[in-house]
């Protein structure tokens, strides 16, 4: 006999009765949710083609990108966002989105937090719902949910901070702040924190909308109070005339990239701020966006961030003062599963976004203390690119890698308790081949650096590059940072990757990338990134090949992957077929 109605929490109130679309698989709406259209374009998700314009849209939480808040923010603005949002769990980065709307543009959808899995399971069966500021009735059962509305109180504000909150330091930080409080009482922090740098996703193209914003703050006067660096853009801001990436999304994003130097970020633009000079300490209180970014910040470099939505890192630069909750605060930190993963003799490099893209997908949101990987002696590359591929399909901020990573060791005996589960290597077939879409052997073009390559993934590529030229038929192109690109070239890196035919592209990744940068004729991109190979069929509408950088570079010579290229016998074992 099932147990009571927990009902669920009215996070942003409304009311309306309109028809339902219900998946019990996250999804991210930045790359996974076409903003022109409203239609799921995540090749990997059960919805995709369905449109969620106009709908009730229930799912268990999102996942991956922290720009999951300016896509939706944008959908809201042009209308084709979901009518209302139901979620399973606390879903933070969607639901800043629609804060956003309300507090700049006062547009606004429902949003709903339930309290409990059977309640979310009752959706599966219905057809439409109706909301009230105090209950979710489900149809055609008419079963009744009740809401109790979501804490607005009760955060220990500084003086500092009541006189931001009051409009004393400027009409742009007040908005920054109240939003910043409202965000932290859905939380259930207790105080704020101060941050010694902020990272900003937000700087990513989603429309219109990312333009209005911070152009919005700074017409108010905003200014960033604490050292920030920007994400990539959309456009490689030195040579777009040359790539011939003239396009209107392209001089908006150079406007949105200007706009943030205006309200005073650093010249960085990348998605891989922990290869620059600035990065922060173990210890260090952070405001940090970029899903990769945050795992990677957290997880291996131990400064202490949550995985911030879009708009809300801006936010937080314009203050200085984050919300305490989550990975800020000791317990925020803790894994809550085990993962065990199998011994895999022989394996090469792709194994690590591998694992991270099943591994995220298996946990969730919750964090992972890894366990099996003591003796794989992964590079800082192999971290950067398992941390990309965990932060693609989990919506966690961080993981422990037993022996490997810095927090684990303090773990050690005190994870008997936890839920524990065995990585199966079944699983980790079914991933690489959802990885690999390519219908045949062929391929046109090479991606690599989702994220930014760094001086050691570029030390190894030129390694395996020296003395040999790619394929006619296959472009080869690296995105990097400005940063990394020149200590790259210092180092006779570059000279070696051009003989062989690669070409570079800093500010921007391959998370925006299109046409003409991906010829209009290539039908299949090989990259040995999980993100990208997840990610990239919605974005170019192209077949993707995913290995490791040694496969890589020879698919590109010769134009083709081989049988065992294509099925490595460390994962499929001699003789296999995908």
């Amino acid at each position: 006999m099932k147990g009571p109605s927990m009902g669920g929490l009215s996070v942003i109130p409304g009311s309306l009765h309109g028809p339902l679309v219900f998946s019990d698989v996250p999804l991210s709406f930045m790359m996974g949710v076409d903003p022109k259209t409203g239609v799921v374009a995540d090749a990997h998700h059960p919805l995709l083609g369905t449109s969620v314009k106009g709908k009730v849209l229930a799912i268990p939480c999102g996942r991956g990108s922290c720009s999951g808040s300016g896509a939706l923010l944008e959908l809201i603005l042009t209308g084709n966002a979901p009518s209302a949002l139901i979620f399973q769990e606390p879903e933070m980065i969607l639901t800043l989105g629609v804060m956003v709307a309300e507090a700049m543009f006062d547009r606004r959808i429902p949003v709903i937090f339930l309290q409990g899995s059977e309640d979310f399971e009752k959706l599966r069966v219905a057809s439409e719902v109706e909301i009230s500021d105090k209950q979710l009735v489900i149809m055609p059962s008419q079963v009744s949910l009740p809401l109790e509305p979501r804490r607005t109180s009760g955060i220990d504000l500084s003086l500092s901070d009541q006189k931001i909150l009051s409009g004393q330091q400027g009409e742009a930080s007040r908005i920054a702040m109240e939003i910043i409080v409202a965000f932290a009482a859905l939380q259930g922090a207790k105080c704020l924190v101060d941050v010694s740098q902020v990272h900003i996703d937000a700087c990513a193209y989603n429309g219109k909308s990312s333009l209005q914003v911070p152009e919005h703050l700074l017409s108010l006067g905003g200014q960033f109070v604490v050292p920030s660096t920007c994400n990539s853009l959309n456009v490689d801001r030195l040579r777009w005339k040359e790539l011939g990436t003239d396009s209107e999304v392209v001089i908006i994003g150079d406007k949105i990239g200007e706009a943030y130097l205006k309200l005073g970020a650093k010249l960085s633009f990348t998605c891989a701020p922990y290869l620059l000079d600035s990065k922060p300490k173990a210890g260090e209180q952070v405001g940090w966006s970029e899903s990769n970014a945050v795992v990677f910040v957290n997880s291996v470099l131990s400064a202490h961030t949550q995985k911030y939505p879009d708009y809300l890192d801006v936010f937080i630069a314009l203050t200085g003062r984050a919300p305490y909750a989550g990975c800020h605060t000791p317990e925020g930190r803790k894994p809550t599963i085990v993962i065990e993963v199998p011994q895999l003799p022989g394996h090469d490099q792709s194994l690590f976004p591998l694992l991270g893209y099943h591994i995220g997908d298996i946990v969730g949101g919750k964090i992972p203390f890894i366990i099996g990987m003591e003796n794989t002696s992964p590079t800082m590359s192999d971290l950067k690119a398992f941390g990309a591929g965990f932060a693609t399909t989990s919506s966690a901020p961080m993981f422990h890698m037993k022996a490997i990573t810095p927090e684990a060791a303090s773990f050690d005996g005190q994870t008997e308790s936890l839920e524990r589960v065995v990585v199966d290597v079944n699983g980790l077939r079914k991933a690489w081949k959802q990885l690999n879409t390519a219908s045949d052997p062929s391929l046109n073009m090479v991606s690599l650096g989702n994220p930014h390559f760094s001086v050691e993934e570029f030390a190894q590529l030129a390694d395996l590059c020296r003395n040999k030229t790619k394929s006619p038929s296959v472009v080869v192109i690296i995105t990097t940072s400005r940063d990394i690109y020149q200590k790259a070239l210092k180092l006779g890196h570059l000279d070696v990757l051009e003989a062989f035919g690669a070409q570079f592209i800093t500010d921007t990744c391959w998370c925006m990338i299109e046409e003409p940068i991906v010829p209009a004729a290539a039908k299949q991109i090989m990259t040995n990134s999980a993100k990208y190979a997840h990610y990239g069929p919605g974005i170019v509408g192209k077949r993707f090949h995913f290995g490791d950088v040694l496969a890589c570079v020879s698919a590109a010579c010769v134009g083709f992957r081989t049988d065992r290229e294509m099925a490595p016998s460390w994962l499929f074992g001699s003789g296999s077929e995908t």
